[in-house]
């Protein structure tokens, strides 16, 4: 095959797998939602290849499992599978707060104050909902991991936890209450960071990880799960 050939194919493999992952991420593929090789390359207008090499991005990021003589599915989470990966984001984002509260400027107190005020009011409209952020610039954990500035813990973070953590995002929007709650905790790590207490940040960070982690175990069960932030 030429190499045109083979960057027309990767083009299209990336392609597909940016818009199945979007999907996945918003929930408009639910966990355990076949992916068929076929249905999907006629959907894209591709060959079966490219799609192939897409599931298989997608499988190494921990949003699709591939089982052989079986097909492509969303992943489902069960509760162990959960336990592990706010096991492991307790420990990656309470060192990026660490980090970022020892990168803090002037600007810092003004900027999360702003952040977490759009957040109050989207709160507010729901005061016994869950506390599901936006993706990007005005997801909180997001911003806190960008401020840290590691590019290692940044990746993980993004291209591997976080698109694992969505796929439960139907159970934490059933958290009735959580919403007030990890809004204040938010505002103690935002007022640690700003103040250059990476520790104190830190410790903070975990404990909020740890509640939120307190808060969906009861949601879920021994089974494999549903899609969240």
């Amino acid at each position: 095959m030429s190499t045109k050939q083979d960057e027309a194919r990767g083009i299209a493999a990336e392609r597909i797998a940016r818009a199945l992952q979007e999907e996945i991420l918003s929930g408009a593929l639910l966990p355990g939602t076949r992916l068929g090789e076929v249905a999907i390359a006629e959907r894209f207008d591709v060959s079966r290849g490219p799609v192939r090499t897409a599931l298989g991005h997608l499988a190494e990021s921990g949003t699709v499992s591939i089982v052989p003589n079986s097909g492509a599915r969303v992943r489902e989470l069960s509760r162990d599978d959960a336990r592990a990966l706010y096991e492991v984001r307790a420990a990656l984002e309470s060192e990026a707060a660490r980090l970022a509260a020892n990168h803090a400027e002037a600007g810092t107190r003004e900027a999360l104050d702003r952040l977490l005020g759009h957040h109050a009011g989207e709160i507010s409209a729901h005061p016994q909902g869950a506390y599901l952020q936006p993706p990007g610039d005005r997801d909180f954990h997001m911003v806190i991991a960008r401020m840290a500035g590691n590019p290692i813990i940044l990746r993980y973070l993004t291209r591997e936890l976080y698109p694992q953590l969505s796929l439960l995002r139907v159970k934490h929007r059933n958290v009735t209450g959580r919403g007030q709650a990890a809004l204040s905790e938010h505002h103690r790590i935002a007022e640690a960071i700003a103040a250059g207490d990476g520790e104190v940040a830190a410790l903070l960070m975990r404990r909020h990880i740890l509640a939120s982690w307190n808060a969906l175990e009861a949601q879920l069960t021994t089974t494999p799960e549903e899609p969240a932030p």
